[in-house]
């Protein structure tokens, strides 16, 4: 079943055409990673999924119900004067459910993601990636159907990041929600997708995309398989036909 679509999408701001046209169609359940060079419109993409921005031609299907689309940014965008409990529950309270019962939810959601005990930390109190945990659990406690993260492990340690996108790949394998996924990264995209979508030079369009097989979540050794390397490989050589393009 499909869950979002992007139907020959363009879009066009003052400055010139910034995407399009663009198909795209994404799965339930599925991980899609969306990879090109700085400027391409990935981001603009996701917004227009995240119904952040509308398209200047073509159609947006998005899951459109209260808590079935999150979105998680590059930064954690958490509120410094809320508790990581209080920032995890707003999306709940803010659809009327009791404080009671939301603080249940996001303290249980803290767990799941390995914060079980930081319910009280405020965010100038967490490091970049535990910030980046309460902002995954603050997606994750409507048990969205789309979950879109732009670009969330880039200003983390490559430790760090490794360690996100296996607790990403975990969280996702307790609910199977469709995921799109924006990273420069080739590796990190290979890694957490079961597709790539790789996006030509701005004005965006799809340059192709490549399949990854494998199981998910990854097991241990994956990244040093062949069918990695290639596919890694693979992945690399479309992005630089995109960026001919």
């Amino acid at each position: 079943m499909t869950v979002a679509a992007l139907s020959e999408v363009e879009v066009d701001y003052a400055r010139g055409r910034a995407l399009g046209p663009v198909s795209l169609a994404l799965a339930e359940g599925g991980i899609t990673a969306l990879v090109g060079a700085s400027g391409c419109g990935k981001s603009t993409a996701l917004r227009l999924l995240a119904g952040l921005e509308a398209p200047t031609q073509g159609q947006v299907i998005r899951a459109a119900g209260r808590g079935e689309t999150s979105v998680v940014f590059q930064a954690p965008t958490l509120a410094p004067w809320l508790s990581a409990q209080a920032n995890v529950a707003l999306p709940l309270s803010m659809a009327g459910m009791s404080k009671a019962d939301a603080a249940q939810r996001a303290s249980d959601a803290l767990a799941r993601v390995g914060l079980d005990g930081a319910q009280a930390a405020r965010p100038a109190q967490l490091s970049g990636g535990m910030a980046m945990r309460v902002s995954l659990a603050r997606a994750l406690v409507t048990e969205p159907r789309l979950l879109l993260l732009d670009e969330p492990f880039a200003a983390l340690d490559e430790i760090t990041r490794r360690a996100l996108a296996d607790d990403v790949l975990a969280l996702w394998a307790a609910s199977k929600p469709a995921i799109v996924f924006v990273t420069h990264s080739v590796e990190e995209a290979v890694y957490m997708a079961s597709r790539v979508v790789v996006m030509t030079r701005g004005p965006g369009r799809i340059a192709g995309e490549v399949a990854v097989e494998g199981p998910l979540p990854r097991p241990a050794g994956f990244r040093t398989s062949a069918a990695f390397r290639d596919t890694v490989e693979a992945v690399s050589a479309l992005l630089v036909q995109g960026m001919a393009a």
